[in-house]
């Protein structure tokens, strides 16, 4: 596709230069469906020559970038980061575009050879920000036939720009593929795998095979109906022999006449879009191999034999495809199959294909694509896991921080893990599935809007981030008089999958129990027991379902605690995780202290797992089940027991990826 070219760079992306410290080699994505110098994203090359770090290694590149970026986008330019000295500038953007033009070249064939590549270098010995890169392009063919760019615009409001006309394109395809191989030879499977992968191929590209092709933006009165178009609709007007004649009837002529625009709103309000999951309007296809639709030819059953020369085996390999496109609305929809979805899923398979090869025969990976929107970024990214041995095994760790690496993100926070992953399924699909996620009708942040404490010129440490609030006799279950301690790191376990860093189901009681067991700290009759548990148990549990560490702290009566005021608000400010209290048969999870360090005063934000009534926040709020309370009241009172000891628990901020 050709589009008019703009007269500067249109910078969508926050984060143009992911270094500014040190000399590296970035691409820089667009799209063929927006305006040719809007650079949407960019990211870090991590594959580069031995003899120079600034120079790509353009086959390893290309199959990681065709794994990661979705079909729509692309590669139309590169940064080059260096602290050379005595180099021409216009030298090094030459070379940026050479290396961009090279990769082009083999990642996507000739489709594009007419467009306009950027290239950019920032001089670390001369420039401190973004404003310093020079921006060049390249429209002749030649990287050292450069034009200098002068106007750089940084766009306000960059996801408008991508999806106000655009659209994402999703299809899932399930796949068992049957793999024969001699006993005799048992290396032949591999290249029995790779031929039940090239069969795949051919048959996306089948006449007989039908894509359905629906909107997941459901409307009440259900929206337009769904589109089936099948393999000879797809066959392009330039991709056709010549002097071709084909007959189609009025439906099938329709049908490919369709934009993707067929299933979106016009009356949208396009003027407040503020994020790809909230706001992009979405496209499901699905795929069906049809073989009852006749061909254009009568013909009889048949049946094929392939007599086996020796003894040999089947192994099933099960691969579950899930590819996303980018488009613009006015696409027809003929060639958004033919384009983006069917290359998407040859795509996805070669790169299911490189990482399940090596393990074929020793164990049956564990392969599955998810997708991700990190802080900054505007589309989407394919990451494909292998989760034979659960996201904490090492080597999983380890392609995480390389992920980290190359899109820039920080390396103390999961923001690539499967719980941050976007939920892109069927609108059907997502009532089945938010209804069976445990805990989803429980209040969350309590504490929001609780009254001021009443310490005078304190400072208030909270928190940080959501929870939801476990107490006595949820789920139907009587856990009162016993169970305070098991909904407090029912808690403390919400706050970790609420920020992403674990996904795992909070665990019933049952559940906690096992796990102490598992560990050898229970015996086995202690699963299904009302026996209490305290901090140094709710440590144990933490460690093994989580892999979180925690610190404790021992006070020798409830009178002491207010000492710990210190230690507890620099608890908050550092980590931000809700703290256990336990003391006696008591447990109550601490949300925040306002401390005044020269008086000393202090007030505790109780959140307390005793109560229960039902979901209602006004009636937790006034009951003081969730709020500020002293050490010593107004009255007389202790809050704490001043006979009985307590531990205090401080779960730690995991700093992982």
């Amino acid at each position: 596709m050709v589009v008019q070219i703009d007269d500067g760079i249109r910078i969508l992306c926050r984060n143009l230069v992911i270094s500014k410290k040190e000399a590296g080699f970035q691409w820089l994505i667009g799209s063929q469906f927006l305006p040719s110098l809007s650079i949407v994203s960019t990211i870090r090359c991590l594959h580069t020559l031995p003899s120079d770090p600034l120079s790509p290694h353009l086959p390893d590149e290309s199959d990681e970038i065709r794994s990661l970026l979705p079909r729509g986008f692309e590669v139309i330019g590169a940064v080059i980061v260096h602290d050379k000295t005595d180099v021409k500038v216009e030298k090094i953007a030459g070379d940026a575009i050479s290396a961009v033009r090279n990769f082009r070249k083999a990642r996507y064939g000739n489709d594009n050879e007419d467009r306009v590549l950027i290239g950019a270098v920032l001089d670390l010995n001369n420039a401190c920000g973004e404003g310093d890169v020079q921006f060049f392009v390249s429209r002749t063919g030649n990287s050292r036939n450069l034009e200098r760019v002068s106007t750089v615009v940084y766009e306000d409001q960059p996801e408008r720009e991508v999806w106000e006309k655009g659209c994402v394109i999703r299809c899932e395809l399930p796949l068992k593929l049957p793999v024969y191989y001699s006993l005799k030879n048992p290396t032949d499977v591999e290249s029995a795998y790779v031929r039940a992968i090239e069969d795949v191929e051919r048959k996306l590209r089948d006449p007989q095979v039908a894509f359905i092709i629906e909107s997941q933006n459901k409307t009440s009165s259900g929206g337009p109906h769904p589109v089936i178009l099948h393999g000879t609709q797809l066959i392009l007007p330039e991709e056709l022999p010549e002097n071709a004649f084909i007959i189609e009837s009025d439906e099938e002529s329709l049908a490919k006449s369709l934009p993707c625009s067929y299933f979106f709103s016009e009356t949208k309000d396009t003027t407040s879009i503020t994020s790809f999951e909230e706001d992009a309007d979405k496209i499901q296809v699905s795929i069906m191999f049809n073989r009852s639709r006749s061909s254009g030819e009568p013909a009889a059953p048949i049946a094929e034999y392939y007599p086996a020369l020796g003894e040999a085996k089947l192994l099933v390999v099960n691969h579950k495809l899930e590819v996303l496109s980018y488009a613009t609305k006015d696409l027809p929809l003929t060639r958004m199959v033919s384009k983006l979805i069917i290359p998407g899923l040859v795509d996805q398979l070669h790169s299911l294909k490189k990482k399940f090869l090596p393990d074929l025969m020793m164990q049956h990976p564990l392969l599955r694509p998810y997708h991700f929107i990190p802080s900054g970024f505007l589309h989407p990214i394919t990451v494909i896991y292998e989760l034979s041995y659960g996201e904490t095994e090492l080597k999983q760790v380890e392609v995480r921080k390389s992920l980290h690496l190359r899109l820039g993100l920080p390396f103390d926070r999961p923001l690539l893990r499967i719980a941050n992953a976007i939920n892109l399924s069927s609108s059907k699909d997502d009532t089945r599935d938010k209804s069976n996620l445990k805990g989803s009708y429980l209040l969350k942040d309590v504490h929001h809007g609780i009254p001021s404490s009443g310490v005078s010129g304190g400072h208030v440490s909270l928190v940080q981030g959501s929870y939801e609030y476990y107490h006595y006799l949820q789920d139907g279950y009587d856990d009162s008089g016993w169970g305070c301690a098991y909904r407090s790191l029912q808690t403390i376990i919400s706050w970790f999958r609420q920020q992403h860093y674990t996904s795992i189901d909070v665990p019933s009681h049952r559940e906690i129990q096992q796990a102490l067991v598992e560990i050898g700290d229970k015996d086995p009759s202690f699963v299904g027991s009302r026996e209490w548990i305290g901090a140094i148990e709710l440590s144990f549990v933490l460690d093994k379902l989580l892999g979180v560490s925690c610190k404790v702290i021992n006070v020798r009566s409830g009178a002491e605690v207010p000492e710990k005021c210190r230690e507890l608000a620099l608890h908050f400010e550092t980590q931000g995780t809700p703290i256990m209290i336990g003391g006696g048969v008591l447990a109550y999870t601490l949300l925040g202290v306002d401390y005044n360090e020269v008086s000393g005063d202090c007030a505790f934000l109780i959140l307390d797992p005793h109560y229960t009534g039902n979901e209602d926040l006004k009636k937790i709020v006034n009951g003081g089940w969730c709020g500020w309370k002293k050490a010593v009241d107004g009255k007389g009172k202790h809050f704490f027991l001043q006979n009985k000891f307590y531990n205090l628990l401080l779960p730690q901020r995991p700093n992982m990826v």
